[in-house]
């Protein structure tokens, strides 16, 4: 074999590499939409992979099962979650803008956007081993990463509080979404941003009377 031959191939296999990387990305990117809108269970693989613009025998070149594209799914949407909350919450004051983006109606109106503890928390609670071990690792991460913003002397220290209060995100925005009355689930989302911040000892930045 000549050595422009070899080259060749080498390309030829790493664009197959990347490409198969590529396609799995996809799958796994509209699949974090589709579960967080309509459910785990409510999505099929069919539907997914039609998402994507893929076949269903395609689907297994990729994943061995829907429970290994689910926890594929939990970790990729937490390191997203992660990326987010690492260049934002510099200070504290990037905390607080964390909790009010969190907490708001843009997020609670779109869920497909948005976290996927707030979107699929019960279900990845009765969802197999490796995808409650990936929501753990991607939870706690980012949780270290608020925790070192308030004590950044001693973040141990503020991982209870930190985790506590992210609880608390979760469980007011589940709670806003499933309330009929829309006035009053707006005041959820307000009161919840006080409570939390509250929890994380922040100072709310002063803000203009409208």
């Amino acid at each position: 074999m000549t050595k422009q031959a070899r080259s060749w191939e080498r390309q030829m296999a790493r664009y197959g590499k990347e490409h198969k990387q590529a396609t799995r990305q996809r799958i796994t990117e509209v699949a974090g939409r589709r579960f967080k809108r309509d459910g785990i269970d409510g999505s099929g693989i069919a539907t997914l992979m039609k998402d994507a613009g893929l076949t269903n025998g395609a689907f297994y070149a990729h994943f061995d099962s829907k429970d290994d594209l689910v926890a594929s799914m939990v970790t990729e949407q937490l390191r997203g979650q992660r990326e987010w909350i690492s260049s934002t919450a510099t200070d504290r004051a990037g905390v607080e803008r964390i909790v009010r983006e969190y907490l708001s109606t843009v997020h609670r109106d779109n869920p497909e956007e948005g976290c996927p503890s707030a979107a699929l928390l019960d279900e990845i609670s009765r969802c197999p081993g490796a995808t409650k071990q990936a929501f753990t690792d991607g939870a706690l991460a980012l949780i270290d990463d608020i925790a070192a913003v308030l004590a950044p002397h001693d973040p141990r220290s503020a991982r209870v509080r930190t985790l506590s209060a992210y609880a608390l995100m979760v469980g007011t925005m589940q709670l806003s979404r499933a309330l009929a009355d829309r006035a009053l689930a707006d005041e959820v989302l307000e009161q919840g941003i006080q409570n939390v911040l509250a929890i994380l000892d922040v100072t709310p930045e002063s803000r203009p009377t409208s």
